[in-house]
């Protein structure tokens, strides 16, 4: 049975843990770990994690010779370092999205990984849900033709208040605002139906926050090698919040949440609705299995499954790279107000943290009002 742990014991930490208790005959919670100690005994209590042991720093708890795997669910800039000294202690990691604050901190953490032959995988829990899956499997497989035209929402609300963290709405330390660390979840899922799209154009602004620096709204328009074009928006104003991606194909328009409509043209070249088609797409979608566990539950059981067997986790740190590559050009071309091709180069503006730091538009100043 493997023995896990937990770094960093916020909100979403909580998500890991729930996946692994959902596994407790292949795994068990051997240590969880947070600069405030309080934080983690408070988690250790509410699961009731009796054997759990607590730390205050990653090093001691990286020595332990029983913990195989740790999920790093701390801040963004904090990624790098963490998943590094957890590598080089022999960890398999699986690390909350973004993979880092910076292209050049994912290559580092790559390079330890090949040097140390451990697993690297980024949270992609999107992926392992129904929709999500169906959405791919349909374009993946050629029924519904080339995608020409596609609209990815990531829409949030939140106000003033969420800006009040410490470390939140700075480029130095939570990295971005909505396109980085709300839209990963969606730019995640339009790679792993596109790939890598050749060029990136794009807006930022700040409509709402004025104690943040980063953007809380951004437009980008992405450019495919098949001739493909997509819109990607990011919000943190919109009410009533959604999340969608939309492809419309050459036999049909398709989206997750699920929907499936398609058209034929009629003499006068207006569209006529083709019932026939909509219905195969439907007992198609209809006929797909859901997965057998969905969100962070199905993420971790396939690293567990390595863990068991040596089968390599679908999910790789190349692809937690792209999604950051994607935002880094979409923050690139919104601060220079140009276009950007990839993929970005070593000595791009926004490689390293400290390009971004030198680089990053400062819409606000931040006013830590509490912590």
């Amino acid at each position: 049975m493997a023995g896990v742990a937990v770094i960093g014991t916020g909100v979403i930490s909580e998500s890991h843990i729930e996946a692994y208790l959902a596994f407790q005959d292949r795994c068990h919670i051997a240590a969880l770990c947070d600069l405030v100690p309080q934080k983690a005994e408070a988690l250790k209590e509410k699961y009731h994690l009796k054997d759990t042991a607590v730390y205050s720093g990653c090093k001691e708890m990286a020595e332990r010779s029983d913990i195989r795997l740790v999920s790093i669910c701390t801040p963004p800039f904090t990624h790098g370092e963490s998943a590094v000294i957890c590598m080089k202690a022999g960890k398999h990691v699986l690390v909350e999205k973004p993979m880092a604050s910076s292209l050049e901190e994912c290559d580092e953490m790559m390079r330890v990984q090949r040097e140390t032959g451990c697993y690297l995988g980024v949270v992609s829990q999107n992926r392992y849900l129904r929709d999500n899956r169906s959405l791919k499997s349909v374009i993946s497989s050629g029924a519904v033709g080339k995608v020409l035209f596609g609209q990815v929402e990531s829409l949030w609300f939140r106000g003033r208040e969420y800006y009040d963290l410490w470390w939140r709405g700075t480029w130095e330390m939570e990295g971005g605002g909505c396109t980085l660390n709300h839209a990963v979840h969606q730019i995640d899922l339009l790679n792993w139906i596109m790939g890598a799209p050749r060029t990136v154009t794009a807006v930022l602004g700040n409509a709402a926050h004025d104690n943040a620096e980063v953007e809380d709204v951004s437009a980008a328009i992405l450019t495919y090698e098949s001739g493909a074009l997509v819109t990607v928006t990011s919000s943190l104003v919109t009410h009533g919040e959604g999340q969608r991606l939309s492809f419309q194909c050459e036999k049909a328009g398709v989206a997750s949440p699920w929907r499936a409509v398609s058209s034929r043209s009629a003499s006068t070249g207006f569209p006529v609705e083709n019932e026939a088609f909509e219905a195969q797409l439907q007992t198609r979608y209809q006929e797909m299995p859901p997965p057998r566990y969905t969100g962070h539950k199905g993420q971790i059981d396939t690293v567990l499954r390595f863990l068991e067997s040596g089968e390599l986790p679908p999910e790789s740190s190349a692809d937690g790279r792209l999604a950051l590559e994607v935002i880094t050009a979409i923050y690139q071309s919104g601060f220079t107000g140009q276009t950007v091709t990839l993929p970005l180069p070593k000595d791009a503006p926004l490689y390293t943290k400290k390009g971004f730091l030198a680089n990053g538009k400062h819409f606000y100043e931040k006013e830590a009002h509490q912590k």
